[in-house]
């Protein structure tokens, strides 16, 4: 049994196979089988090797061909270890006495060389990890020929591990079949983070290296609430963990019974619960969790994947598909399109216009991304305008623009939207014409300049994830400087409070709509510093509901004064946990 330490990011507990995306997505069969068969898999072995030997071969001599004998010396070295007797008595031997199937009798063994490798610090040898991934690859091609599966493809369920996986890779990953994922990379407000909490699917990310130390087959337990990765368990662990994963089914029923109850402090204040969501069949969920509408439509998933840009038909049909969930009188609130830093277009879409980026920046997170992209090409701002324009006949529709940093850039939001609603009206297109307009307060230059900028807008929302990035420099995917990404810094709540004393004197609403919104450590801070309105993933909903009814708001702002006097974001989060202890002792069960 060996345990890896992450990021939990994603609750919950997951049981099953391991699938290594670096072996190519190959399924490894059962782990051992019946002694009648050990023959038929030490025939297969054989079979599968040289049949992996003489594909290197070939290679060998068309790459001395092209490029010279010492590009296609690597080929043969390749060659010369897949007919090593060593290599070949150590796979059979996993067979002969382990009874381990082929595929992952050789899986192990290569990993096991990887490892041994990876811990020769500095050494030439440590960089010849790859050509063995590549070996292991090969043999398994020959072992199990076209037998490959996509993660949308998967039959039967996995735990899927990654050195990362993008925010698309991880939409894609259907729950009734991918029960859990960690990778090696991420972090804790990482896109692919808030995705895996979207589709409930239990997730830890940055780990660091481990994959070397798997082989697909291998059996997982994900701790998705501390961070935790446990390969092979033995009887006494996975037996534990059953036990936990039925006691957090448990009590998922039992928060799901608040789901018609207000979201009202003990002291009779309301608070509005809404969900965010990345795609319109979430709002589904959104609604059966009690979410009073959507406080967040992340519209960047419309682009991703795709081939060319969605239409004005497609957006609306997108946009009116979450509206007929909300039953059109529950807020929607639709962001422009943030693409940028994590979220990619595929590389030639849009290029047509010129507009798009078509080579990696030195720092996409502060390069053009988001509204400077959309800045960049209005064709693309104004068909989303239109569509969430024409949206707004149907229902309570507001339009958030994200990543302002300066008022220039939000008052050029506003003239092209004043654009757009003219053409409309040319053209007898109904549409609201006093959309309320918000703006997202993500940057520390927004939240200083938060009295300006209300008097521009109807609404702030409050983006924790990169407004913490961007205070304390520190990178939210980089799992090196994730102790110092930290909610309860001193600095972040600082700038929280001025936005929400700017966002009163203009009677604007504020709503935060970051993960730390979906935390119960942060919910009585956040309601003590004013705050009345959190959007949060659809899974945190009863939890942060629960929460809220069981404080009061004189309780909260004194949590709030409290907290505001310490010094650094451990003292700050050891207080809010004893402070939400206090009045909900099973708030961190």
């Amino acid at each position: 049994m060996e345990i890896k330490r992450g990021i939990a990011v994603s609750p919950g507990v997951a049981i099953g196979p391991a699938l290594v995306l670096d072996t190519e997505w190959f399924r490894i069969p059962q782990r051992t089988i019946p002694r009648n068969q050990v023959e038929g898999e030490c025939h297969r072995l054989s079979m599968a090797l040289a049949q992996a030997a003489a594909e290197t071969r070939v290679n060998e001599e068309a790459v001395t061909a092209k490029l010279g004998p010492q590009y296609g010396a690597i080929f043969g070295a390749h060659a010369l270890m897949l007919t090593d007797p060593t290599l070949v008595q150590e796979i059979e031997s996993l067979i002969r006495n382990e009874n381990f199937a082929v595929e992952y009798a050789v899986s192990r063994t290569m990993r096991r060389y990887a490892k041994a490798l990876e811990s020769i610090e500095g050494g030439y040898l440590a960089e010849r990890v790859a050509d063995l991934f590549d070996i292991e690859k090969r043999i398994l091609r020959h072992l199990l020929g076209l037998r490959r599966e996509q993660l949308r493809d998967l039959s039967e369920p996995v735990v899927v591990l990654s050195h990362d996986l993008s925010p698309s890779e991880t939409a894609e990953l259907d729950p009734r079949r991918v029960h859990a994922f960690v990778t090696e990379a991420g972090g804790r407000a990482s896109h692919t983070a808030i995705v895996a909490g979207v589709l409930d699917i239990p997730a830890v990310v940055g780990v660091g290296p481990f994959l070397t130390d798997v082989s697909g087959g291998d059996v997982l337990v994900v701790d998705g609430h501390h961070g935790l990765l446990i390969i092979n368990p033995d009887e006494e662990t996975l037996e534990r963990y059953k036990h936990v994963r039925a006691t957090f089914r448990s009590q998922e029923s039992k928060l799901h019974e608040l789901r018609h109850l207000p979201a009202q402090t003990r002291d009779g204040s309301r608070v509005a619960l809404l969900g965010n969501i990345e795609f319109p069949q979430e709002s589904t969920p959104c609604l059966e969790r009690g979410a009073e509408g959507v406080g967040l439509y992340r519209t960047e998933f419309l682009y991703l994947g795709k081939q060319s840009h969605p239409s004005e038909e497609e957006h609306l049909q997108a946009y009116l598909t979450v509206l007929r969930t909300m039953e059109s009188h529950r807020p929607v609130v639709i962001r422009t399109l943030d693409l940028g830093a994590d979220k990619f277009l595929p590389l030639g879409v849009g290029a047509e216009s010129g507009a798009w980026r078509t080579a990696p920046e030195r720092n996409p997170f502060l390069g053009l991304r988001s509204v400077r992209l959309c800045l960049r090409n209005l064709t693309l701002f104004k068909t989303q305008m239109r569509a969430i324009l024409r949206a707004s006949a149907f229902g309570d529709v507001r339009i958030m623009f994200p990543m302002i940093s300066t008022l220039l850039e939000l008052r050029q939001c506003k003239m092209i939207l004043a654009e757009v609603k003219e053409d409309l009206e040319e053209e007898g297109i109904a549409f609201n014409p006093r959309l309320p307009v918000g703006t997202m307060i993500e940057v520390p230059s927004a939240a200083l300049l938060a009295e300006l900028l209300a008097r521009e807008v109807d609404f702030f929302s409050i983006g924790t994830n990169d407004l913490i990035q961007y205070t304390l420099a520190a990178d939210r995917n980089n799992e090196t400087v994730s102790t110092l990404y930290s909610p309860g810094d001193p600095a972040v709540l600082r700038l929280i409070e001025g936005v929400v004393r700017a966002a009163a004197k203009y009677n604007v609403t504020v709503n935060v709509c970051g993960e730390m919104s979906g935390d119960p450590l942060y919910t009585m801070l956040l309601l003590g510093l004013g705050i009345r309105q959190l959007s949060v993933t659809p899974h945190s909903i009863p939890t942060i509901k629960r929460v809220v009814r069981s404080a009061t708001v004189e309780e909260s702002v004194k949590v709030a004064q409290e907290a505001m006097r310490l010094e650094t974001a451990r003292d700050v989060n050891n207080y809010l946990r004893e402070q939400t202890r206090r009045i909900l002792p099973s708030a961190f069960d």
